[in-house]
């Protein structure tokens, strides 16, 4: 991903669903101006869902989602279902394509009702506009269209457009904590588990809202911070640090200077800091022979001494003095039966859209399984949590 992409956890993700062959691909194709997917005659050509990072006009960034038939049939056709539905839990915008010589059926009311049970906002496209004779649409969010002549396509692009913009306003990471002028010290180890030549996404975006905001950022690894501090002329308005790196931290960062780290942010930035802040008390339950799930949202190549399989099970081990069993998940895969485990601790989820993170910490809610993310999880076992949420006062009540 270059630096100046809009990583895919932050554009607004926009799926198509519907019956086989009623158009989904060919439709998808005519409204990115690509050959996205592939068309075919054949029922069930579309086997697996397929996604396109693009800018679409007057949106903006977004993700393209064509998903398989969700009247598919046979083992496989299951399969494929249970991957449009996983589809569901990550779209801010759905698109029902419906085949307008056939028209609706029981396949649309079911997609529908997930639409609304999810609190989807969604269009009804009636592809094939160009085989029968069309009405003026009695809703809002109806459209005539067909894949073949574009007819209408602006105008679903447009529709598409209004259902997306009602999104809530993301809460920034940090730039409604920091002044114009102010000096923020980020500190970035470069270890064996450091990605070669780059720095990553959460602490890009960090890096930008600084700049966005008129602020000076100090970068530095954990060795130099202390120099970093001593030779500054006055002092920072706080200290943000990969989240591993904070049991050395609290024995160097002055108490008067708040420190917080990436994780932390980027778990407000994605909604749900305040579950994961009520969720993490839950270390200090652990037994012998419990289950823990470590989730992660990337599918990157785990280096040695990977922070999500190594070290932060090395840790609950010496926090705990307990034999704790983990299991890890990674990308989109999130474990469909959480009842097995006494806790989750999930990470920063920079990758994954905040949709994605709302469902995944409602499946937790209600399965009683409280849920944590990497960071306040590493506090809490430094004994700094409440430190580190003082740059966020009304998350702290979550402690009492």
């Amino acid at each position: 991903m270059s630096l100046n992409d809009t990583p895919s956890g932050e554009r607004i993700h926009i799926g198509f669903f519907g019956r086989r062959n009623a158009g989904k691909s060919s439709l998808v194709n005519k409204v990115t101006g690509q050959d996205l997917a592939v068309v075919s005659d054949t029922l069930g050509t579309t086997t697996d869902p397929v996604s396109k990072a693009m800018e679409l006009l007057p949106l903006g960034p977004v993700v393209i989602i064509d998903t398989p038939g969700f009247d598919d049939v046979g083992e496989l056709g299951i399969k494929r279902i249970s991957k449009t539905r996983a589809v569901l839990n990550k779209v801010d915008v759905a698109v029902l394509v419906v085949d307008l010589v056939e028209g609706m059926g029981k396949t649309e009311e079911q997609l529908i009702g997930l639409f609304e049970e999810k609190l989807i906002p969604y269009v009804i496209a009636f592809n094939k506009a160009d085989l029968k004779e069309t009405v003026v649409p009695s809703k809002d969010n109806e459209i005539y269209v067909s894949s073949v002549t574009g007819k209408n396509i602006n105008e679903l692009k447009e529709l598409i457009a209004k259902m997306g913009s009602s999104k809530a306003p993301e809460v920034p990471l940090i730039s409604d904590l920091i002044d114009p002028g102010d000096t923020v010290i980020l500190v970035i180890p470069i270890d064996g588990s450091a990605p070669k030549g780059r720095i990553i996404l959460p602490q890009q975006q960090v890096l930008r809202e600084i700049l966005d905001s008129n602020a000076m950022a100090y970068i530095t690894q954990p060795e130099e911070l202390l120099k970093t501090i001593e030779n500054m002329t006055s002092k920072p308005k706080m200290v943000v640090t990969d989240s591993q790196v904070f049991g050395k931290l609290k024995k160097i960062v002055p108490d008067d200077i708040k420190l917080t780290s990436f994780s932390i942010l980027m778990a407000r930035h994605k909604g749900f800091l305040r579950s994961a802040v009520r969720g993490v008390k839950a270390i200090d339950g652990l037994e012998d022979g419990d289950t823990v799930l470590i989730s992660e949202g990337c599918t990157h190549h785990r280096q040695c001494e990977d922070i999500g399989t190594y070290k932060i099970p090395k840790w609950l081990g010496e926090y705990t003095g307990k034999n704790i069993k983990i299991e890890t998940t990674s990308g989109l895969s999130f474990a469909e039966d959480l009842s097995k485990y006494k806790m989750i601790i999930h990470c920063g989820a920079c990758m994954l859209n905040d949709r994605e993170m709302t469902f995944r910490t409602k499946c937790a809610e209600d399965t009683g399984i409280p849920m944590t993310n990497y960071g306040i999880a590493i506090a809490y076992m430094n004994g700094i949590l409440r430190r580190s949420l003082e740059v966020l006062p009304d998350i702290l009540s979550e402690l009492d």
